[in-house]
């Protein structure tokens, strides 16, 4: 389909069939002019164009012709056609007028399409290249006087044409007396557009006179409106242009960060040169292990000579916050070796490979810098067992790629790998192996001894009053890791800001000590006076019990002050760390677990006993069934253990039950018989605790010793 177009309106496109067939018609229909320019007769070129063009006809009326002359349709034929000249060369005349060219392809016969066939001569003695059939153009250039053009011969339909014929497509027809803006633009291009004011508006809709003025008002606001409408738009587009870049560069930047693009991602060494083992207290067994390592980092030949070989991998095993993390930091920094670190969770990525390019980097960059410290954290994360699943076909290649790692190096090359993990039970075996990590080190949390060091290392960071103890708060944090004492002792020196001391006391670490093991104190919990009593007197017949039992833990402190789930408690400190216990010691344990409930029961009756005392039961309970059970210490049922009682005959359940409420119900009868016969002392104390709510282990010597307390 040939299109024309102006620069004056937007591109329109008109089949050239609907031109031609127009200008036949205004020559049809001004006989003079044509009449004086058409040798072939008009009826038989018509009656031929007829039987052979199947193009849609148009009239001069529908493309907007019906007021153009003879001399306006030469002009606009000369400026649309070109004209050849008389020996068949296109005409120069203007620069901007091209000649024609045929294509000879797309035909049902390319030496058809391309020779032709002899016609007949129009002019002069000349082949004329045309189709069988002479389509429109060469018709209107036969009476019009053109000279032969070479047009393009299509002999098939593209199959975009063909569907639109297939599903009945057919081009709409203007409105009578509508011109199409590529004739409008076409006629106007000379004499410039006209535009339709708004007077000429406001007659054609036939507005009165007196609506005029609103009409002209509120098409001035709409059009206001639209122009600001139309701003926020573009503003609005602009906007979300910006961003979108905006977030596409920082998506790129992102991308050029992953491995898949930016290659293998860099590691860097730390000098550890202030860690030392110094800063390492409380796991003095592990320090020893460790101190080979260090010496072996110092001087590898030392080893080598000998023929010693070191373990290529070291495993610290131990619970969190014992000090895992700062002893691999040690041996580097006694070593004095660049230290590298990495945490199991750190190798996997959502890509496939990143963990295991990663993991054979490190290991480069390690043995080019021997001798070092490769820490890999959690390797737990990295180093599970492998397993076959479906949901991560490719889970394993991060471990494979570490136990080729470390099978792979040297022994004596200087690079020592330190794992470190709180769940052995998920590494894999052949990570464990001898060869790999063929050494674990244990580190356990602190004793006594170790607490009481690492309690003196952190009070000597902060403000302290100089009298403090830090063994007796030892004593108290029984199971305490490295990393609860740091925050015992952070807690006590918020605690002293909060209250504006200017130093952290015993009493503030006693308070930071009871917020960790019990929770916060609920002061704002309304106990009403009677239940306070008898909370008083349920945690002094714990003291009274505990105090006159000879094999009983000592007290250290006595409260009524709510924490936690506990509206009360009475703390006990021992004297040393307990790694077993004796006979002795578990019934007097039970019977300090029976004071509160006798208590009760003295003081207030037996119909007002409370449910305060379930977790004392509890405690007992166990005690006295390990007794019988594991212990061996039930002459009934000898030295032996009933580890599961349900695969037990009736009668040795029978008999285990018989046996623990024996020793239950005596030591309930030791606590009644001691807490009548210190009625006196019992009633003092807990008067005492309704009047301070605390009292810790001097004040409570002080009362049961008969002494007045200092006013506080």
């Amino acid at each position: 389909m040939f299109s024309l177009s102006t620069t004056v309106q937007p591109q329109v496109t008109v089949p050239l069939s609907h031109l031609i067939n127009a200008l036949h018609y205004l020559k049809s229909s001004v006989g003079s002019s044509s009449s004086a320019t058409a040798k072939p007769p008009r009826k038989q070129h018509a009656s031929e164009q007829d039987l052979h063009s199947n193009e849609p006809t148009w009239s001069l009326r529908d493309l907007g012709l019906s007021d153009l002359g003879v001399r306006q349709l030469d002009e606009i034929v000369s400026g649309v056609l070109p004209r050849l000249s008389q020996q068949g060369v296109p005409s120069s005349s203007s620069p901007s007028q091209k000649a024609w060219r045929t294509s000879h392809l797309s035909s049902q016969s390319f030496f058809h399409n391309k020779h032709g066939f002899f016609g007949g001569k129009i002019g002069i003695d000349s082949p004329v290249f045309c189709r069988q059939i002479p389509s429109p153009l060469q018709s209107i250039f036969t009476e019009l006087h053109y000279w032969p053009v070479w047009v393009q011969s299509r002999g098939f339909k593209t199959l975009r044409k063909h569907k639109r014929l297939q599903a009945g497509f057919e081009r709409p027809m203007e409105p009578d007396g509508f011109t199409p803006s590529f004739m409008k633009g076409l006629l106007t291009r000379d004499k410039g557009m006209e535009v339709e004011t708004l007077d000429k508006l406001l007659k054609s809709k036939n507005i009165p006179d007196g609506q005029q003025d609103s009409f002209k008002t509120g098409f001035a606001e709409g059009f206001l409106k639209s122009q600001a409408l139309t701003q926020r738009k573009q503003d609005y587009l602009r906007r979300t242009r910006f961003i979108l870049l905006v977030l596409l560069l920082v998506g790129l930047y992102g991308l050029s960060k992953t491995p898949f693009l930016s290659g293998l991602d860099s590691v860097d060494p730390v000098q550890m040169k202030n860690v030392t083992f110094e800063h390492v207290k409380g796991v003095e067994e592990a320090k020893n292990e460790l101190q080979e390592v260090v010496e072996f980092l110092r001087s590898p030949e030392k080893f080598t000579v000998l023929g010693g070989r070191l373990p290529k991998g070291i495993l610290l095993v131990g619970p969190p916050g014992t000090g895992k993390t700062l002893l691999a930091r040690a041996v580097a920094g006694e070593a004095d070796v660049p230290f590298y670190y990495a945490t199991g969770s750190e190798f996997d990525e959502m890509f496939v490979g990143v963990g295991a390019s990663r993991i054979r980097n490190l290991f480069r960059e390690a043995k080019a810098n021997a001798p070092c410290v490769i820490f890999i954290d959690e390797l737990d994360s990295v180093g599970g067992k492998r397993i076959e699943s479906p949901m991560h076909p490719y889970s394993r290649q991060t471990i494979n790629q570490l136990l080729a790692e470390m099978d792979g190096f040297k022994p004596n090359e200087g690079v020592i790998i330190i794992g470190a993990t709180n769940f052995p039970e998920a590494l894999d075996n052949a990570l464990i192996r001898p060869g790999r990590f063929d050494m674990q080190v244990t580190v356990s949390k602190p004793d006594v001894k170790g607490r009481t060091e690492i309690l003196n290392w952190y009070l000597r960071k902060i403000k302290v009053d100089p009298d403090i103890e830090a063994g007796i708060i030892a004593r108290g944090t029984v199971g305490f890791s490295g990393a609860d004492l740091e925050n015992l002792v952070n807690q006590a020196a918020l605690k002293a800001a909060v209250d504006g001391k200017n130093m952290v006391t015993l009493k503030e670490l006693e308070f930071a000590k009871d917020k960790i093991l019990m929770g916060p104190e609920r002061r704002s919990v309304e106990i009403d006076k009677k239940n306070k009593e008898i909370t008083a007197y349920h945690e002094s017949g714990h003291a009274i019990v505990a105090y006159y039992t000879k094999d009983a833990m000592p007290i250290n402190k006595a409260t009524i002050m709510p924490r936690g789930p506990s509206l009360g408690h009475v703390s006990m400190l021992p004297e040393d760390d307990r790694w077993s216990e004796t006979r002795a010691q578990l019934l007097a344990q039970m019977d300090v677990s029976m004071g509160g409930r006798v208590a009760e029961e003295i003081i207030f009756g037996n119909e007002f006993i409370t449910t305060g005392a379930s977790s004392d039961f509890d405690a007992a309970t166990k005690i006295a069934r390990m007794m019988v059970t594991r212990f061996g210490m039930c002459e009934r049922l000898g030295v032996m253990t009933y580890a599961d009682q349900t695969k037990q005959s009736p009668e040795t359940q029978a008999a285990i039950e018989h046996e623990v409420r024996i020793l239950l119900k005596d030591s309930y009868e030791r606590a009644r018989a001691l807490l009548k016969s210190h009625a006196k002392e019992h009633k003092n104390l807990a008067t005492a605790l309704l009047q301070y709510e605390t009292l810790d282990a001097k004040e409570i010597k002080m009362v049961l010793e008969g002494k007045a307390l200092e006013i506080r």
